[in-house]
């Protein structure tokens, strides 16, 4: 097919106005004007013709290499691939019209090879939303991936061209991410101050006068934005690994080269260490309402202290165990009685219930380790006997209505105990000790039933 490098200009006759074209008498001159290219593409289906056209370039030399990159690319369909060589002209066509740079040879060779779409346009957020919908790991891991789409990733660099994707742009966005953490926490602090401002620390009732103060300091605190999380630095090392696990998906696909969530430096993202929860500890809390790490951890006498104002309770026994031998809360409501024998004193966790957006599923254990058989104290025991008496007591009472789910800790009908029932009990009878020993904290040896 025809194409050519040539000069021009835009000088025009004095007289007629006319562009002079090739006649202008300064195109023997070197400077003056400049190139274009023009080549012939394979004509359209109904035949008509077309054909790439640029100019603008300051040298012949320059012209004629971006010349020989669109016949380098006309040349990757054999001569007889008219599909083929079409899916190139619309290539050349839609760059000519948009102006863009000249398509790399190699990536448009892989493009082509592979049967990907050349013309195709396809950004971040709709590479991941392709990769979330192939997703087949476990559906609360999946969850957390769709979190970090949804709430990160989409919003701050889905509309980021697949293809251009770079470190830059992750660093633009881990930035913004920084900022916004900044504007959380200076709003938290003064929503706690005003919070303060609310109380009344007397035991007696205020009077009429401090009344109309606390009420005009409680409108404030509620016109103020509520609480928020911050995203912190083991959250961002999660939302980089859920991006560059979709990106090395793209690699697989030869969507991409290169992997800039593997370059992205970030805070390290460690674990909050565990603190226990000394007399100290639990007064400065009570003074600031800041918890003096994240991870609090229950002395033996604060978790004895929960356990006797949750004697009594029908999830005594889920407390207890929970408590003595750190069972997570899923595992905990998950425990069936076929991996319970109380007469050697062993249990497996062989199975969880895990919240997924409020729904509830059963699956295996976190874990391997979470499903190895533990031995059981002579207390726990004898807990776990009185349970299944309560238990079977209930049965009798439900009578044809009873659903034999066969798990030891259920509802009163017998059916699943929703894992965030669990937490709402421990939260109601924390409260009633009226001790704030910590509202927040959470059980020996990871065992806090309000979460997993």
């Amino acid at each position: 097919m025809k194409g050519s490098t040539y000069r021009r200009c835009h000088c025009r006759d004095t007289e007629t106005g006319k562009p002079l074209g090739s006649k202008c008498p300064k195109l023997k001159q070197r400077r003056h004007g400049s190139y274009s290219v023009r080549q012939e593409l394979p004509p359209y289906e109904d035949g008509r013709r077309r054909s790439f056209s640029r100019g603008g370039y300051e040298t012949k030399v320059a012209a004629q290499a971006d010349l020989d990159r669109i016949r380098a690319l006309l040349a990757l369909p054999d001569a007889d691939d008219e599909e083929g060589r079409r899916h190139i002209a619309e290539l050349l066509e839609l760059v000519a019209d948009e102006k863009g740079p000249i398509p790399d040879l190699e990536e448009t060779r892989r493009r082509f090879v592979t049967g990907q779409k050349l013309t195709s346009r396809l950004t971040v957020g709709d590479w991941l939303d392709m990769w979330l919908a192939g997703k087949k790991t476990r559906r609360t891991t999946t969850s957390g991936y769709s979190s970090h789409v949804r709430v990160h990733l989409k919003p701050r660099i889905g509309q980021v061209r697949l293809d251009r994707l770079n470190v830059g742009h992750l660093q633009e966005m881990f930035g913004a991410i920084a900022d916004e953490n900044e504007v959380i926490a200076a709003e938290n602090q003064a929503r706690r101050e005003q919070a303060a401002r609310c109380r009344w620390g007397k035991g007696s009732r205020p009077p009429a006068a401090e009344r109309a103060r606390l009420d005009a300091e409680k409108a404030k605190l509620a016109a103020m934005p509520a609480y928020r999380k911050i995203t912190g630095p083991a959250t961002q090392q999660s939302i980089r690994r859920t991006l560059r696990a979709a990106l090395n998906a793209a690699i697989a696909q030869q969507l991409l080269t290169f992997n800039p969530a593997a370059h992205v430096e970030l805070a390290s993202g460690k674990r909050p260490k565990a603190q226990l929860w000394t007399e100290e500890r639990v007064q400065r809390w009570r003074e600031t309402d800041v918890k003096p790490s994240p991870v609090m951890v229950w002395t033996p006498a604060q978790v004895g202290t929960f356990l006797d104002a949750a004697e009594g309770d029908r999830l005594y026994a889920f407390f207890h165990l929970i408590a003595f031998r750190g069972l997570r809360r899923g595992e905990g409501v998950g425990q069936e009685w076929t991996d319970v024998d109380l007469e050697a004193g062993l249990l497996t966790p062989a199975k969880e219930i895990v919240v997924d957006n409020w729904e509830v599923y059963e699956s295996a254990p976190k874990t391997d380790g979470s499903a190895g058989t533990i031995a059981l104290d002579s207390g726990t025991v004898e807990v776990l006997r009185a349970h299944r008496a309560r238990q079977n007591r209930e049965r009798l009472r439900f009578g044809a209505a009873w659903r034999d789910t066969g798990k030891v800790f259920t509802q009163e009908d017998g059916s699943w105990l929703h894992p965030e029932t669990v937490s709402e009990t421990f939260r109601r009878i924390l409260a009633s000790t009226d001790s704030k020993d910590d509202v927040r904290g959470r059980l020996p040896a990871g065992s806090d039933p309000s979460s997993d």
